[in-house]
């Protein structure tokens, strides 16, 4: 879930609630805020705390709750772990420490110190492209093993390290394996894989939800006409910035010409206008009626 935004160090509240309702009445499993797209290392800890407080208390336990912690400072993760306990959530979520790399005993190392030192379930999340740390297939599946790390999220967009990970898993059923990028989807399911974190879902959660739905019946011409809808999602939506934030920009532009939320960015990135706004415009007019049939 993205973390809407009236300026770049303020919480948009109003859209949170609607971004909040607009998702669970698409039908999705679980919440997972302050995350990539959520922009979680990029907030003040005031405005995360105030969002794991708000989001937590508008789903009020309808649907789990997970928040990242993702953080340079190890004592700074275990405490947006408390405040997420505090408010309700149901586990959290961590990618590597980022700007110095670490080797994999050192991630190991780390990863079950949290685990240790937080009383919510954790969940080990692998990106590669932001953390510049990647977490080994022989380092998830030791860390598998500690009874407070119950699942694993990867973005690498890399499908056979996936399937290494899930062969790898294959003896601990009770470890959740998701997929991060949205495109990949089905290919992580066939993997092996138990679901998604799907950014598009913000926009159209339905479309991410029937998809897996159609997996788990076994539709595949669904899923093959779904797969192509989430395809242009991706290129009409997420390709038009400059930066590496753009599809980060284009989502959220996305969701305030939907009106659910507005489309304001932590810095130093800036929210789309003029032009490119126009082009979201234009592509939304396109995608509405495609991902609705």
């Amino acid at each position: 879930m993205v973390t809407p935004l009236k300026g770049p160090d303020t919480l948009d509240r109003e859209g949170s609630d609607r971004l909040v309702e607009h998702v669970i009445s698409g039908g999705v499993d679980a919440i997972f805020i302050l995350g990539t797209t959520g922009e979680g290392p990029g907030l003040s800890y005031r405005l995360r705390k105030e969002f794991v407080e708000r989001v937590c208390g508008q789903v009020n336990g309808r649907l789990p709750v997970l928040v990242g912690i993702t953080d340079t400072a190890f004592s700074e993760s275990v405490a947006l772990a408390e405040v997420a306990r505090q408010h309700g959530a149901d586990a959290v979520v961590a990618a590597p420490p980022y700007y110095f790399t670490a080797s994999q005993p050192e991630l190991k190392s780390y990863f079950q110190q949290l685990a240790d030192q937080i009383s919510l379930p954790l969940f080990l999340y692998n990106m590669p492209s932001h953390t510049q740390t990647h977490i080994g297939v022989d380092t998830v599946a030791q860390l598998a093993d500690h009874e407070k790390i119950i699942g694993f999220k990867d973005s690498s967009a890399d499908l056979i390290y996936f399937q290494k990970v899930v062969e790898r898993l294959a003896g601990n059923p009770g470890f959740t394996l998701l997929c991060g990028p949205e495109e990949l989807l089905i290919q992580s399911l066939i993997s092996g894989g138990h679901g998604g974190v799907n950014g598009g879902a913000n926009m159209f959660p339905h479309l991410y939800v029937d998809l897996y739905r159609s997996w788990e019946s076994g539709g595949l011409d669904r899923m093959a006409e779904l797969q192509k809808r989430v395809l242009e999602i991706s290129s009409a939506i997420y390709t038009k910035g400059d930066s590496g934030a753009g599809y980060l920009q284009g989502l959220k532009c996305a969701l305030s010409l939907l009106g659910i939320c507005e489309g304001h960015l932590a810095l130093p990135w800036r929210r789309f206008s003029g032009d490119k706004r126009e082009r979201i415009r234009e592509a939304l007019e396109r995608l509405e009626s495609v991902v609705t049939q």
